[in-house]
């Protein structure tokens, strides 16, 4: 049987479901979402194995303008990056919207060796059905596109069609990962992913994006996973309002984070969390090493 592999950057501008369509295609939760622009921070690979296909996604950050801060310009990087050596790209959009940041993420991947598939994502929120037709023959209009696919990553409306159209991009090559491996990323990682994102969920706009978690334990015992997360805020106002009113937030949060680790590890969990104030974490390129946030880009 002649093996298929290869790769696909998921790319787009922030909160256009980037990290909602990896987990529909593998069927499990992997990146983290929010309804926060810049949830993901990092390059995730999302591994899919069926039968004589491997396809290795990776799931970047948002492209964004902002740089002003050095985990902004670390974000764009590690997007920027990832398209690079990769058999295929997918450019998300939202719906009926092409906003500067969308002509900037063309911009970016314009100069690629990949063919680029146009992926015009939430289409289930377009109500009047009819101008959808017309305003894909627009956008057609910007690139050499292979194709435009309209679907719903969180529905799953079109995917299939999504992925079927991948395999066609597929060299022959032997797999890369196991077939039951679903991510390059460590269990720890994941935790500390799992972590922020329900930070990011419960809090809303009360707390900037000067937030993040490190894993300082993760013990193992067989039936068992003991996990101590300390969470990194910027200012002490901050810190307040992680803890909440006599603690209750970060109750909540410690809750939702373990129900979903003790579905993603298949595992009892115990999950201690912690608040620190770090001053200028988010624009110390230092402290964002020493963070996890330059392993992947070069």
């Amino acid at each position: 049987m002649t093996q298929r592999t290869g790769y696909v950057a998921i790319v787009g501008r922030p909160n256009v479901g980037k990290s909602t369509l990896l987990n529909r295609i593998l069927g499990q939760k992997l990146s983290i979402t929010s309804r926060k622009p810049q949830t993901t921070r990092h390059q995730i690979l999302g591994i899919k194995t069926e039968d004589d296909q491997q396809v290795i996604y990776v799931d970047t950050p948002g492209i964004h303008k902002l740089q002003d801060k050095a985990i902004n310009r670390y974000m764009n990087k590690a997007a920027t990056t990832a398209v690079k050596d990769v058999d295929l790209i997918l450019m998300l959009i939202d719906r009926m919207r092409w906003t500067d940041e969308d002509e900037m993420v063309l911009n970016t991947i314009k100069g690629q060796r990949a063919p680029v598939v146009l992926v015009v994502n939430k289409v289930d929120f377009v109500k009047e059905k009819d101008e959808l037709l017309p305003w894909l023959e627009e956008v057609s209009k910007k690139h050499n596109f292979e194709q435009i696919i309209p679907l719903s990553a969180k529905t799953g409306h079109n995917v299939d069609r999504l992925e079927h159209l991948i395999e066609s991009y597929l060299p022959e090559s032997q797999h890369f990962f196991p077939e039951d491996q679903i991510t390059d990323r460590s269990s720890r990682f994941l935790a500390a992913e799992l972590v922020r994102e329900k930070i990011m969920r419960q809090l809303g706009d009360e707390l900037p994006y000067a937030m993040t978690v490190e894993i300082e334990e993760f013990v193992h015992n067989g039936t068992l996973i003991d996990i101590s997360a300390l969470i990194l805020v910027e200012r002490a106002t901050q810190k307040a309002i992680v803890i909440g009113d006599g603690g209750s937030r970060i109750k909540q949060i410690g809750q939702d984070a373990r129900k979903d680790m003790e579905v993603m590890f298949d595992c009892k969990v115990m999950l201690k969390l912690w608040v620190k104030v770090k001053a200028g974490w988010s624009d110390d390129e230092r402290a964002l090493r020493s963070l996890g946030y330059d392993d992947r880009i070069g």
